[in-house]
């Protein structure tokens, strides 16, 4: 019989070192300005939709051209390149 998966935030409860770990890794891959503008971005689309501050829960989908529940978009399997062989490179 397989162990139960343990969640990433049940993982870090009972680890704190590890979590303040990946929070300064966080910090530190926030504050690049690639994230930055990358923010912006969506924040913009989401002003121009008129959603930006609404609390309604959706996201923008790149794919879909359209907004989508956050947790859907969240969970979309990403497409991953193969090669002719079908493995992925």
């Amino acid at each position: 019989m397989k162990a139960k998966k343990k969640s990433t935030s049940q993982y870090y409860k009972e680890n704190p070192e590890a979590a303040e770990k990946r929070r300064r890794w966080q910090r530190k891959e926030n504050k690049k300005k690639k994230k930055k503008k990358y923010r912006a971005f969506l924040n913009n689309i989401r002003r121009r939709a008129g959603r930006y501050g609404n609390g309604d829960g959706e996201d923008y989908d790149h794919d879909e051209k359209k907004f989508i529940s956050a947790k859907r978009n969240r969970s979309k399997k990403k497409n991953k390149k193969k090669n002719k062989d079908g493995k992925r490179k």
